[in-house]
């Protein structure tokens, strides 16, 4: 327990200073091309009916996951067989691949830096690289809105959710949430082509994030308090608009942020030309503004100290008693 504890500690310092370089190679790249393949494979292998599709998706969307953890699990025994300061090391490399509080920092921030440089074109397309949503158009209050939202619901799956699935299971099962992850970004779509072939991968989905996006929630309001935001209204709009969502999970951290920062986020968005009515979340206390973009960042980056720190505390705790 002391070694997947300390293991799951240097992973997530090692995500602080280090995040995640491009040049690196890194597995969910790897998990985006067996979703390829396997997408592929299984199209043609089985009927290309609704039930057909169904089918073919739910077996890739059980494999993947069961497979990576598998995998992770070998590697890191037979690392551990070879020296067990290597399988220490490559336990807390995949913990700090499978966190991107630091990727997110840099990504956002990038977005502030040319927002504070009154460079909208190079903001909107700073943002474009972090959300789903159509960019070309925004003013800076939307790309200020996207950037903060993002931030926001990526606090839960990514970053609280790898962290609370590590604790459990090591870097093995962090990278199985990864994998679940992965697959719901890339077939987990309402659209025609997956409509029936990403359903089972979307409610996995779903399942897997139910319980971190609500601890990531509770986490983010204490974490508000502590940091000196609004904590008080972080708890009264995370407890209000929480469930202001089509997706079960996507709001919680999103309701606590906007709570905690005093303004309104979320509302109609354009998605590849078609305008999407989305409910608000948070009440415009003041305006948006360009400095919410880090704030939303201290406010990601305390939450998951504090999870962190529960974590290893409860840990400690079993270990000892």
């Amino acid at each position: 327990m002391l070694y997947h504890t300390a293991a799951l500690a240097a992973g997530f310092l090692l995500d602080q200073i280090l995040g995640d370089p491009r040049w690196m190679p890194h597995p969910v790249r790897a998990m985006g091309w067996c979703i390829q393949r396997g997408e592929a494979l299984l199209r043609r292998a089985l009927p290309q009916t609704p039930g057909g599709e169904r089918l073919a998706g739910a077996v890739l969307a059980l494999s993947l996951p069961v497979g990576t953890f598998f995998l992770a699990v070998g590697a890191i025994c037979l690392a551990g067989w070879v020296h067990p300061l290597a399988g220490f090391l490559l336990e807390a490399f995949w913990c700090n691949q499978i966190l991107a509080a630091k990727g997110l920092r840099q990504e956002s921030g990038l977005v502030y830096d040319a927002l504070k440089r009154g460079d909208l074109e190079g903001a909107r397309k700073a943002v474009s690289m972090i959300v789903g949503r159509d960019t070309q158009h925004l003013d800076e209050t939307g790309v200020t809105k996207a950037a903060v939202e993002t931030v926001a619901e990526n606090t839960s799956d990514g970053v609280v959710a790898p962290l609370l699935f590590a604790a459990i299971g090591g870097a093995p099962l962090g990278l199985a949430y990864k994998a679940v992850n992965t697959l719901d970004s890339m077939i987990g779509y309402k659209n025609d082509a997956y409509l029936h072939f990403g359903r089972f991968a979307a409610r996995q989905d779903d399942l897997w994030n139910f319980l971190p996006a609500r601890i990531s929630g509770v986490a983010m309001v204490l974490a508000a308090y502590l940091l000196g935001f609004d904590g008080k209204n972080a708890a009264r709009i995370f407890c209000r608009d929480r469930l202001c969502h089509k997706s079960p999970n996507s709001a919680h951290t999103e309701a606590a942020c906007a709570g905690a920062l005093d303004i309104q986020l979320a509302g109609d968005a354009y998605y590849f030309g078609v305008l999407h009515h989305k409910p608000t979340i948070g009440d415009p206390l003041r305006p948006v503004e360009a400095e919410d973009i880090p704030r939303a960042g201290r406010l990601m980056n305390g939450t998951a100290v504090l999870i962190l720190t529960a974590v290893v505390l409860i840990r400690m705790c079993l270990y000892f008693m």
